[in-house]
């Protein structure tokens, strides 16, 4: 009867270990309807990339004078076959990189600084460089190179390129297929390059301080770590091993309560 009863004990200790990593698993358990206020406050400030040092930029001028912008949209151009002295042009245009001092090399204008601009200050900054030369012109601005990389306890690991220069945890976790059981819920790293120095942040996604983070938008080359969980350590223990050892302490209990047992 007592061991009966040991192994119903047994079997309800693992429910609730059950029980309790469920709860673990699931995202927002803080979260709820008094949470929005707060939230919606701080999703009034449109979040905008700005421009590091390593971007590739798009950079189209357009204007009523198309003779007139040409010379401020080259076009990529290259020899049409090895050891050929004929070059031909391609309708794709030139990509400007933000060098290590933080400028581009504009035709006619020349260097223009645009590392730490939001693109809306970068058209404007190139606005005021082409002023001498052009009027009433549109500068449109693209980031060619804007990625993030999830890696650690997700189903897809990896380095994914962003269209629309706007991306959140919870994209870049979608993209990468969630995590996976194994994550850890509270207490994703977020690894970004600010200036030329490495910020840390530790974001919980319990709770509704994720979404009001500094962190919970993601720039361009941020890296997201998810770490693994307690239960992934031990699945990774040698499990012939932990069986083995589990097994064994289960019989000694079981001989323990029956010699208890017979003395009474």
């Amino acid at each position: 009867m007592k061991k009966n009863s040991f192994i119903i004990l047994l079997v309800g200790v693992a429910l609730l270990a059950s029980c309790t990593s469920q709860r673990r698993v699931a995202y927002f358990r803080g979260v709820d309807a008094a949470s929005a206020d707060s939230i919606n406050a701080h999703f009034n400030n449109i979040h905008e990339a700005r421009i590091c040092v390593g971007d590739m930029l798009s950079i189209i001028v357009s204007g009523l004078d198309p003779t007139a912008v040409a010379p401020f949209n080259l076009p990529v151009v290259g020899y049409e076959k090895p050891g050929s002295d004929q070059l031909y042009s391609s309708p794709t245009l030139q990509a400007y990189l933000v060098d290590v001092e933080g400028n581009i090399d504009f035709p006619v204008a020349g260097k223009i600084h645009l590392a730490g601009l939001t693109k809306s200050q970068a058209i404007e900054r190139i606005h005021e460089s082409l002023s001498p030369y052009l009027k009433d012109i549109i500068v449109t601005i693209k980031f060619l190179n804007y990625k993030v990389s999830v890696i650690g306890e997700v189903q897809r690991p990896g380095q994914y390129s962003i269209s629309n220069e706007r991306v959140t945890v919870l994209d870049a976790l979608a993209m990468a297929g969630d995590m996976s059981i194994y994550g850890k819920r509270n207490n994703v790293l977020v690894i970004r390059e600010n200036d030329g120095k490495m910020e840390f942040a530790r974001l919980d996604l319990n709770t509704d301080e994720v979404f009001t983070s500094p962190y919970y938008f993601l720039q361009q080359n941020d890296v997201l770590y998810v770490e693994p969980n307690n239960v992934k350590a031990i699945s990774g223990l040698n499990i012939s091993l932990y069986l083995s050892a589990a097994t064994t302490l289960a019989s000694v209990v079981s001989v323990t309560i029956s010699a208890i047992a017979v003395k009474r």
